[in-house]
């Protein structure tokens, strides 16, 4: 009986063992399936790291669709890059005849450039960006010119505008369209790149602005509808879309400590669905903070050093090289990592060099490379003084030796 109740215990022990070492794997894959972001209401979507411009994370991030108003964001740099915002703008025909949403701005009426911007950003109006782009590039088609043309500079391959204020619109090119990736690189360039990006963050940070024409005989009230801003601690920017081919987009930034982060949805649902574009970028922003953090290159790499053959060594004359250390050149880069990357070091030296070496002097290069893609590449400098071993130096110390008895 005792035999039988031992063969029973060992066999219970077996099977929870079994299942403890089955429940693991599976406990950590689902663990892992739930913190990433892979769940969102968004058709496209990409989360970027702001200051490198890696993309961290991406659905469909280069699949072309429509953007709705986040146009707006290049409409409002490039205006701010190109224009005097003390300018005075006249309302055209085909400015004043824009659809909703619209300032309800009236042909001949004339206002101020820097009050106009606050319309396009706060309350996403279509009459101010037609103004605006007429203003700055003399008709919207040249103002279109200029915004593809600074999409080519950023990279955006997939970019193509037609509009200042990002109504469906399509001509012989195109319709007009961008992905995700693209939105979010122009994003970085708004809040981190561009030489007026401090106001560009003024602009859409305001929460309120209140303006007139300037005959001062009409008076206008604008409200920030970026509600991500009071949404997330660090929330910086952004700016929300909606068309009928679009459907509900955005693009926004966060910055928590030493990260920036940039959200980009497109076809983030349709009506009924208005809500979803919050959910999407709260759900991708905390993955970003829970799982992204900086780390430096090299700060647990072991001293690399290189050979100097023919050299006048600590242990001359007996010894006929030296052993000197090697430096980056240039400070080693930070990047933001996720838990298991790193950040992979590449020298290119050789395994010795002759005398004489003269301290900094360049002796090869290192690479530094995330995920394949690169950070950094900088010389690789000597990190001390070697005098060559000649004849003229062994004369001498042969004299010192044993002629003066040093």
């Amino acid at each position: 009986m005792i035999k039988k109740w031992k063969t029973l215990f060992s066999i219970f022990l077996t099977a929870v063992f079994v299942a403890v070492s089955v429940k693991l794997p599976l406990d950590a894959e689902a663990e892992q399936q739930e913190i990433k972001p892979s769940d969102l209401y968004a058709q496209s979507a990409v989360l970027m790291d702001a200051d490198s411009g890696r993309i961290l994370f991406a659905k469909s991030g280069q699949k072309e669709r429509p953007m709705a108003s986040t146009t707006k964001i290049m409409t409002c740099i490039l205006t701010l890059e190109n224009g005097d915002l003390t300018d005075t703008v006249e309302v055209s025909k085909n400015a004043a005849g824009q659809p909703e949403v619209k300032l309800g701005m009236r042909e001949g009426e004339t206002y101020v450039l820097k009050d106009l911007l606050y319309s396009l950003m706060l309350e996403s109006h279509n009459d101010s960006a037609v103004a605006i782009a007429e203003h700055v590039g003399g008709s919207t088609e040249e103002f279109a010119g200029l915004m593809n043309k600074k999409a080519a500079e950023l990279g955006c391959l997939h970019t193509y505008f037609i509009t200042p204020n990002g109504l469906d619109a399509q001509d012989e090119e195109g319709v007009h369209h961008t992905t995700a990736e693209d939105l979010a690189r122009i994003m970085k360039y708004c809040i981190m790149d561009s030489p007026n990006k401090n106001q560009f963050l003024d602009i859409t940070q305001t929460a309120a602005y209140s303006f007139s024409d300037t005959s001062k005989s009409r008076s206008f009230q604008c409200t920030n509808h970026n509600a991500f801003l009071n949404m997330m601690e660090g929330a910086l920017s952004g700016k929300t879309g909606f068309t009928a081919d679009a459907g509900y987009c955005y693009v926004g930034a966060l910055r928590q400590d030493d990260r920036t982060f940039i959200v980009a949805l497109l076809a983030c649902g349709w009506p009924n669905a208005k809500s979803y574009k919050w959910s999407d970028t709260r759900k991708l922003m905390t993955y970003g903070l829970e799982n992204y953090f900086y780390q430096t290159a090299g700060a647990e790499s072991r001293e690399r050093q290189i050979l100097v053959e023919n050299a006048v060594s600590v242990d001359f004359p007996a010894e006929r090289s030296e052993s000197i250390s090697l430096l980056p050149a240039a400070r080693p880069p930070s990047a933001l990592v996720r838990k298991g990357e790193e950040i992979m070091e590449e020298w290119n030296v050789p395994e010795s060099v002759e005398a004489p070496v003269k301290e900094g002097e360049e002796l090869g290069t290192v690479r530094y490379t995330l995920d394949g893609t690169l950070l950094l590449e900088c010389p690789v400098i000597a990190g001390q003084e070697v005098e060559e071993r000649t004849f003229s130096v062994c004369a001498d110390w042969l004299k010192d030796r044993f002629f003066l008895g040093i």
